[in-house]
């Protein structure tokens, strides 16, 4: 008999407003550990609210593997849900990226806060009450201040044992909230990347009796919220020079405020409320160096003779990055067709 390995096959259910993580372990015999050898495999859709019990078989195709540095002969296996008929299932965002030719570069910014059940709130925040008020935690120090250092750094390690392409973390500015980013050129592996490691961060999370917290406004008041801010760039963007095209590209996100609005995360409006580094959920601007713009535009894009990316900072942390992606793409796409038109 020959080595075991165990497939886990993860995908995104049919919950409204806002998906959950699903996943369930597939023991494989001999596996190669490439994709092209992880089966599409089956699920019950009645039980995800993705069919109904009469026809409830949907299908998982795998879209990327990854090892899993947590189990033995592990691996992460992300997945598409598909209709029996093997079309991609109306949950499915990933299907609507229109970036085959892997133009457009992303980076995410995930925000979250690692959450205690037992009190209903933030670590870090105590019984009944509130920590002192933020500004002390951003990139913080001290047992006072950097709350869940442990779980931050062992999920990092994670997700680079892992192959996940995580460029850096850091302590945000509400107590218990931290962030980290991902990037990966093509929008599809970005999206990718993204769930997987909101995968493993869950399951760090777990393993130390915490949930983790992607609402964009988990604590009311003079507090931060979480957003999940989306850097890209496409070929024109990284190598045009000129400042003409940025404001071209930046202004053709304006007449669809809305349709962007849509996908970047439920409960948006209590944290894009023009206070707290946002801009209000129904007007748009940008410009450089500004967090409190829709689009930013980096300086560091600036300085590098506007050859660089741009950041649309309007997406809330529980948004999907595989959505939020598709329409940035859509968006971006056709501006910089006009362009060169």
């Amino acid at each position: 008999m020959g080595t075991k390995a165990k497939l886990e096959y993860i995908w995104l259910d049919g919950y409204k407003p806002t998906q959950s993580l699903r996943s369930k372990t597939k023991i494989v015999e001999d596996f190669s550990g490439n994709l092209e050898d992880a089966p599409i495999w089956a699920f019950d859709g009645s039980s995800t609210e993705q069919a109904e019990g009469g026809a409830s078989d949907c299908l998982l195709k795998p879209v990327a593997i990854f090892p899993d540095p947590g189990r033995k002969n592990g691996y992460l296996v992300m997945t598409e849900v598909l209709n029996a008929d093997s079309t991609a299932h109306e949950s499915n965002g990933r299907a609507t990226i229109d970036d085959d030719d892997e133009d457009f570069w992303f980076g995410f910014e995930q925000e979250y806060c690692i959450w205690d059940n037992e009190h209903n709130a933030p670590i870090g925040f105590p019984p009944g009450g509130f920590p002192a008020p933020q500004g002390q935690y951003y990139c913080s120090v001290g047992a006072a201040n950097a709350i869940g250092r442990e779980i931050v750094e062992e999920h990092l390690d994670l997700c680079l044992d892992a192959g996940i392409n995580v460029e850096g973390i850091n302590a945000e500015v509400m107590c218990g909230q931290w962030e980290y980013q991902v990037f990966a050129k093509g929008a599809a592996r970005a999206g990718d990347e993204t769930w997987v490691s909101r995968y493993l961060l869950e399951r760090t999370a777990e393993r130390y009796g915490y949930s983790v917290n992607l609402e964009p406004k988990p604590i009311k008041g003079d507090w931060n919220g979480s957003g999940m801010h989306a850097n890209f760039s496409n070929e024109l963007l990284r190598t045009c020079g000129d400042q003409g095209v940025y404001d071209q590209i930046c202004k053709a996100f304006e007449p669809v405020i809305a349709e962007h609005i849509a996908v970047y995360g439920a409960d948006n409006d209590q944290r894009l409320t023009g206070a707290h580094e946002t801009q209000s959920i129904d007007q748009f601007s940008y410009g450089v160096s500004d967090r409190g713009a829709s689009i930013r535009i980096p300086i560091a894009t600036v300085e590098g003779g506007w050859k660089g990316w741009l950041e649309d900072r309007r997406p809330a942390s529980n948004a999907d990055p595989y959505k939020v992606a598709s329409v940035i793409v859509k968006t971006a796409k056709a501006a910089s067709a006009n362009i060169k038109a």
